[in-house]
């Protein structure tokens, strides 16, 4: 499980003195914790996953509000934990995969108009979450479906 390679992961960096690695993984395994207790359950990967892409999503946001604000040395700092956290994610899909994923949701849910988005990224997300950025996928469903 995804979950027990991390914590591997955090004891490797521990024992390796790799401070930065090991501060990133705490930061996930605290998430991860968190969402545990939260909904009194244990996460299987696909959850752990969704975890780990809201964690990009978030480092994202503020490396764009850090880099617009003038401070790199922040936006530095969150681009290599994002660096970390995508080494737990699945190898990332190119634009044509993206464009087939939709494609085929597309045809599999009968889409034809904007309300029918809803359909079309509830197919599309359990395959694609933590391969893509869902805020682009998003777009691209919008722009297929003509809206």
């Amino acid at each position: 499980m995804l979950k027990q390679q991390i914590q591997a992961d955090m004891k490797s960096a521990m024992k390796a003195g790799d401070k930065d690695r090991l501060a990133v993984i705490r930061l996930i395994m605290a998430a991860i914790k968190q969402r545990e207790v939260d909904e009194r359950i244990e996460l299987d990967d696909a959850q752990v996953l969704a975890v780990l892409d809201k964690m990009v999503k978030q480092r994202r946001d503020s490396i764009d509000q850090y880099t617009q604000a003038g401070r790199d040395d922040l936006a530095n700092g969150e681009r290599a934990e994002v660096e970390i956290i995508q080494t737990y994610l699945p190898a990332q899909l190119t634009e044509s995969e993206i464009a087939a994923c939709i494609d085929e949701a597309v045809e599999t849910t009968g889409a034809a108009a904007m309300s029918d988005m809803g359909k079309v990224m509830g197919v599309l997300r359990p395959k694609i979450q933590g391969r893509a950025d869902m805020g682009a996928v998003s777009a691209l469903v919008k722009q297929r479906l003509g809206g």
